[in-house]
């Protein structure tokens, strides 16, 4: 018996012809950007396939997943590493295309014990993926250079992460943005390093806790959680974080037509409302939601 979520997902064709049709007076106000994370499974093609495809303003490469303790790992999950570094320079020069790269996930190998371990973090991010290139600094994207890093802090605490947020701005010319849970405290993960004023894209993931993910039948919870981080976080751009599936997460999904024509409407008039964030491109590339959805958010 097929799910009841999945029953929702009409078909493709018949909602772009809906969206198309009803969207203009939806997309009439202020509209924001589309992002996705990249790198979470083999299947979901290359680099260069993401942004080639014309609808992520941003690709967030995914994860450096150990650091803090003078060791460093990044788990693209199969992808051949080697290969990435054309393919950002791809998405940047010839698509405009922001590429940022996420540190931590959903692994418990990274934390940040001391002061010292933050600038460390930081020196190594500078050097091996950023404007840096100190002398015996390995750069698995050779001379490629990421816009940014985006903190997907989940595991390990909150500690220090404020100070990596400095001695990364320090650089100069780094983007600085956060993947939160719409949940979160400042005890709880990176929202340490987002209370720095320092970070200036905050990615509210509204999925994966059905405390504030979005229900039609009851939307206080979700525009709540919303409202109280755009408000503490006035100066930053804030995104929607959304599965690209109904599989993606265990909850949160949004059909398109409810996205465009009642969540979004709830927080579009948010002054510092930046778009919409899906995780991930292995589901996206499968569903087209944010083709669906592009234009419209």
């Amino acid at each position: 018996m097929a799910s009841p979520q999945r029953r929702r997902e009409l078909p493709l064709s018949f909602v772009v012809i809906v969206l198309l049709i009803l969207a203009g007076p939806a997309a009439a106000g202020k509209t924001g950007e589309l992002t996705v994370f990249w790198g979470r499974n083999k299947d979901e093609g290359s680099l260069r396939e993401a942004c080639d495809a014309g609808i992520y303003n941003t690709v967030i490469i995914s994860f450096l997943t150990v650091f803090g303790h003078g060791k460093y790992w990044l788990d693209l999950s199969g992808h051949a590493v080697p290969g990435v570094g054309a393919d950002i320079k791809h998405c940047q020069k010839a698509k405009n295309v922001t590429v940022l790269l996420s540190i931590g996930g959903d692994g418990d190998h990274y934390s940040l014990p001391t002061p010292r371990s933050a600038k460390d973090v930081a020196d190594h991010l500078w050097d091996a993926y950023l404007g840096g290139g100190r002398h015996g600094v390995f750069r698995p994207f050779g001379d490629a250079v990421v816009d940014g890093i985006d903190l997907y802090i989940d595991h390990g605490g909150s500690a220090n992460y404020d100070e990596l947020a400095t001695h990364l701005s320090e650089h100069g010319g780094v983007l600085l943005t956060a993947t939160v849970r719409c949940m979160d405290g400042q005890e709880t993960s990176g929202e340490a390093a987002v209370a720095t004023g320092l970070v200036g894209r905050i990615h509210v993931r509204f999925y994966d806790d059905r405390r504030c993910s979005y229900d039609s039948s009851e939307r206080r919870p979700f525009y709540g959680a919303w409202l109280g981080w755009t408000a503490r976080y006035a100066n930053a751009s804030v995104h929607v974080g959304l599965p690209a599936a109904w599989d993606a997460a265990s909850d949160g999904w949004i059909n398109p037509a409810a996205l465009v024509f009642d969540a979004l409407p709830l927080v579009r008039g948010t002054p510092n409302y930046g778009g919409v964030v899906l995780w991930n491109r292995h589901f996206d590339r499968r569903s087209r939601y944010g083709l669906t959805i592009n234009g419209m958010v």
